[in-house]
């Protein structure tokens, strides 16, 4: 089924199809760049007023990078498409009959002809809610600039401590989730205690810092070969990382954390919990389902048609890990990465212009071209499908992609300089607490 593109009413006098694209992070931009300066008229909402390269924001945390240099403000970004529009708004009501949304800024209803909706996902606790009160997720700036304020902060604690045990336990940090985030945030935080902080501190040896990184399956790096994952596995040990594998959470406490292995269970003083182990999709989904009553899968993803559409809404669309896309040769969904996002919003894009044209209605194919997970400055692994690679070679392979990822220009020399700077010096400028000034 083909979607209508006659305008519906609004105080636009443009006959142009408008189309409206929540979300500003990789699909709802690379939809919005594709459709810029084509015979359509594009509102993009965000309720941020940046895009965000979210791959690298794990060294905001750590003190590797500051936020300006992985996060691009959209209007500057779209800048040069006349028919498009940024809207700092938040949706949060659809009613697919009238083509409307409530914005949560907006006092009338706001039409559409296409809706495009890419507002990705957020944390998930798998049923203890309570435990994020205790444990730091890594999604947005304000959560990474939260994370780099806990760590340089239990450092600066632990030079003031003088009972060993409590020192210690300042130090010790653990990561929930072996994937991708969490090897990439165990590797990063590793060298910053126990090569990058070490000369700066008198009372506290940083070599003893200790990172716990915790996994429930039998190895990290799970969708990953087991040749890599066992590469990843030896290269974190050489930093200093304690892995954990078919070990389980069971308790988060303000200074500690509870593991069980078996019938083996353990409680760690422990300074800080970074939570990098599940993913759910954003809130919208359950808007959208109420409006349209449409399927969502168990982590809050919408069921989406081969076009990204919605059944019986074909002028409604989810990209990215908002939407569950199961239309492969296999029927796996198609994992939460960049990779997937950018595509699809390619696609859509050109699906839509293609609506308009009146030609064929293709179908969404996902290339995929490899897995990439880094491990501290000098090492990575790259399952290029063809190629398994692990070590610097890999790394080098994994900074190309990440910097020619970014979307400006300027960021990429940003980054480039300052991880050639941490590769010589071994110094990091971004390791300001800010922030609440109490030192609680």
């Amino acid at each position: 089924m083909s979607p209508t593109l006659s305008p519906t009413p609004s105080l636009h006098t443009d006959s142009r199809p408008h189309i409206v694209i929540v979300g500003g992070g990789f699909g709802g931009l690379y939809a919005a760049k594709t459709l810029g300066n084509q015979a359509v008229r594009v509102t993009l909402i965000d309720r941020r007023n940046f895009h965000l390269f979210q791959p690298l924001l794990y060294q905001i945390a750590t003190g590797s990078l500051s936020p300006g240099e992985i996060a691009s403000p959209l209007r500057s970004v779209l800048r040069g498409f006349n028919n498009i529009t940024v809207r700092m708004d938040e949706v949060i009501n659809i009613d697919p009959q009238s083509r409307t949304l409530t914005l949560r800024d907006e006092a009338t209803p706001f039409s559409y002809d296409l809706l495009v909706l890419a507002t990705g996902g957020t944390t998930t606790y798998f049923g203890h809610p309570e435990w994020a009160e205790h444990s730091y997720s890594l999604k947005t700036v304000e959560d990474a600039l939260n994370i780099r304020r806990q760590i340089f902060l239990n450092f600066e604690a632990a030079e003031k401590e003088t009972d060993p045990v409590q020192q210690q336990a300042l130090i010790t940090f653990a990561i929930v989730g072996g994937g991708p985030t969490g090897v990439e945030l165990a590797g990063a935080l590793a060298e910053l205690s126990h090569l990058i902080l070490s000369p700066d501190f008198r009372q506290v040896n940083c070599r003893e810092a200790k990172i716990l990184l915790v996994e429930m399956g039998p190895r990290i790096l799970s969708t990953y070969p087991e040749s890599l994952s066992q590469k990843a596995t030896e290269s974190l040990t050489r930093l200093g990382v304690s892995i954990h594998t078919q070990t389980a959470v069971t308790d988060i406490q303000p200074h500690s954390i509870t593991l069980s292995c078996g019938e083996t269970s353990e409680q760690i003083g422990c300074g800080t919990v970074l939570w990098a182990a599940g993913v759910q999709a954003s809130k919208l989904g359950e808007i959208l389902s109420q409006a349209t009553g449409c399927a969502l899968d168990r982590s809050g993803r919408v069921l989406v048609e081969s076009n990204l559409s919605l059944p019986q809404h074909p002028d409604i669309f989810v990209l990215g890990d908002l939407s569950c896309y199961t239309h492969t040769p296999d029927g796996r969904p198609l994992p939460g990465v960049a990779s997937v996002a950018i595509q699809q919003g390619e696609f859509l894009a050109k699906f839509i212009l293609s609506q308009i044209k009146g030609t064929q209605t293709p179908t969404f194919q996902y290339v995929d071209k490899g897995s990439l997970a880094v491990i501290g400055m000098k090492e990575a692994v790259a399952d290029l499908h063809a190629f398994k690679l692990s070590g610097f070679l890999a790394w080098l392979i994994w900074a190309f992609v990440h910097v020619m990822n970014l979307v400006e220009f300027d960021n990429r020399l940003l980054v480039m300089f300052q991880w050639g700077w941490t590769l010589l010096t071994r110094r990091q400028g971004a390791r300001l607490i800010t922030g609440p000034e109490s030192l609680d």
